[in-house]
């Protein structure tokens, strides 16, 4: 979050300045809202202020305004998640660029949310794993609230994999970029020492991020089994909820429980290297 005049906005918040922001007094419009005076109109671009004028206008409104936020509907919510990863991007980076963040702090912000992302999702599979060992002891009693609990733990962990997974791609998408921008500014430096220095930590930096990204993605391959396995366990009993179908997966269930303990061991390594990767980037050994 940043603060500014007092208010502190999502990063969300500030993707476009006054054209996605809507105030109390309506001052602002929306983006979803194509007007033939804004820079976008429906998918061709209108005649008005270039995207980096626009960030800068954006970053001006939102330091001299203390205006609360209105809430978002989900349509809004949605094109302003839009704008990060598809053509607007530039804007959403010019916009950021304003109030001092470049694209290696967003790339760190990004490596930070995909970790709390991960912690999240591995409590929830830890909790689907409990759920399995509760049901493969179940000697009685009421079945189907137990079947019900399995069922809602394996949609939760769906939910919180297909986060995981916008998170990792966030971070591919920002860190994309920055390494084809500092590519280019490597380019631009004349100086022979300090372009070779900047060469060397931009190898550097690229050689962390591999073995970062590495991990990240072997952990959310290591979901797709598990979710899989899930799924077809709790098909299974809700065409037959009784004693003698759960006794019949209790190998299955073993099975999955195992799958599970690989995918923790996959995010907690995961974790790690996101947070060796951070601190690294903060200067830290």
């Amino acid at each position: 979050m940043v603060d500014t005049a007092g208010v502190t906005y999502e990063p969300w918040v500030m993707l476009l300045g006054p054209r996605v922001f809507l105030t109390r007094s309506r001052t602002h419009t929306s983006l979803l809202a194509p007007s033939s005076r804004g820079p976008l109109t429906g998918n061709r671009r209108a005649s008005g202020p270039s995207e980096k004028g626009l960030a800068k206008r954006g970053a001006l409104a939102f330091q001299s305004s203390r205006m609360k936020p209105m809430r978002f509907s989900l349509g809004m919510l949605t094109g302003l998640l839009l704008l990060s990863a598809t053509g607007c991007r530039s804007v959403y980076y010019a916009a950021w660029e304003q109030f001092g963040v470049e694209k290696r702090d967003l790339l760190k912000k990004a490596v930070i949310a995909a970790r709390d992302e991960q912690k999240e999702a591995s409590e929830q599979f830890k909790d689907a794993m409990t759920r399995l060992r509760e049901i493969t002891r179940f000697d009685g009693g009421k079945l189907e609230a137990a079947y019900r609990e399995l069922k809602g733990d394996a949609e939760d962990a769906e939910a919180r994999a297909g986060a995981v997974r916008e998170r990792i791609r966030e971070v591919e998408h920002v860190s994309r970029d920055l390494f084809a921008e500092w590519e280019k500014e490597i380019g631009q430096i004349g100086t022979a020492k300090l372009r070779a220095g900047s060469e060397q930590q931009l190898r550097e930096t690229r050689r962390r991020y591999d073995e970062m990204h590495t991990a990240l993605t072997r952990a959310e391959q290591s979901m797709t089994p598990v979710l899989a396995q899930l799924k077809d366990y709790s098909l299974y009993l809700k065409h037959s909820v009784n004693a003698a179908a759960i006794a019949s997966l209790k190998g299955e269930a073993a099975d999955i429980q195992a799958e599970i303990g690989k995918l923790l061991s996959d995010m907690n390594a995961s974790i790690a290297k996101a947070d060796e990767f951070v601190r690294q980037m903060e200067g830290g050994k």
